[in-house]
């Protein structure tokens, strides 16, 4: 029925990651390799019906993480951007109906993308740390599609309630990852300087997008008790989006105490390095060609 690709990393709840119809990133080979995957899977299984199955790509090599013989919350996803009612087509199979008697064929998404993003409650838990992980926290789904991926990302995020920042006059954006993150980040902060914002970082993450020609405006940590920090710059509306990945969890840590503080205020955040690279591109491609809609 489709093969989507998760934005976020393996390690995230694929109900709370961002996916994209079709993927946008993998090699002709990887998804070849998939297709005959699936199709063998579902043919020594003897499933009749839907099944959907997680996968894990590194270095080239497909690791099947679980197989579920049943639909997800994707199948009308798939459904609805590939206008075929795949759950009905299911249905009537599992009654003895067969594919052909259904006219049921594998039709791709051709000439545009289709971009899930998760919705979250947290701006109904004031205080409470937003970190995704193993578990699903997210509430609900929505959708871009465009021809161009990055426009349709930035819709996605739109339709989730997450309006990223196309005016550099209205704030800067603040950057603070873990170590891990670090050399990930370099690019966003590259386009996003080169878009104009104003780049704030802690320490670690300041120095080395420092030394990597990204100029940026080093912060305090929050413990650390010098003022301004980055809460009082949330405060003076001088902050338009955080990029945090967590390597510490909990309200009462600085990260904990940023992050509440962005949901509190309606700052824009992004807390995994995959999902930064993508909304930097969504940022420059709608300052460069801006976004419209159509049916």
């Amino acid at each position: 029925c489709g093969i989507l690709q998760q934005i976020e990393q393996a390690g995230i709840h694929s109900g709370d990651s961002a996916c994209t119809l079709p993927p946008v990133s993998l090699s002709k080979d990887i998804i070849t390799r998939i297709e005959d995957l699936s199709r063998t899977i579902a043919r020594e299984l003897n499933l009749c019906g839907l099944m959907n199955i997680q996968l894990a790509i590194k270095d080239n090599q497909i690791y099947i993480l679980e197989v579920n013989p049943r639909a997800s919350r994707t199948v009308p996803f798939v459904s609805k951007a590939t206008h075929v009612p795949w759950p009905a087509i299911a249905a009537k199979a599992m009654m003895g109906k067969t594919l052909a008697e259904q006219n049921a064929r594998e039709r791709k998404l051709s000439g545009c993308f289709a971009v899930k993003e998760s919705v979250f409650p947290f701006n109904k838990f004031p205080g409470v740390d937003v970190v995704l992980g193993p578990e699903m926290r997210s509430t609900g789904e929505v959708m871009g599609i465009d021809p161009s991926f990055p426009i349709a990302f930035a819709k996605s995020q739109m339709s989730a309630g997450t309006w990223l920042p196309t005016d550099p006059a209205k704030g800067g954006v603040f950057i603070s990852v873990r170590i891990a993150d670090r050399d990930a980040v370099i690019e966003p902060a590259r386009t996003l300087r080169a878009l104009g914002f104003s780049i704030f970082a802690t320490e670690g993450t300041a120095k080395h997008l420092r030394d990597n020609g990204v100029e940026t405006t080093e912060l305090q940590k929050i413990a650390a008790g010098a003022r301004p920090n980055v809460i009082d710059l949330m405060a003076n509306n001088q902050i338009a989006l955080i990029i945090n990945t967590p390597t510490r969890t909990g309200w009462k840590t600085d990260e904990g105490r940023i992050r509440s503080t962005a949901v509190r205020l309606n700052v824009p955040m992004i807390t995994t390095a995959t999902a930064a690279a993508a909304a930097a591109q969504a940022m420059q491609a709608i300052h460069t060609n801006g976004w419209s809609v159509a049916a």
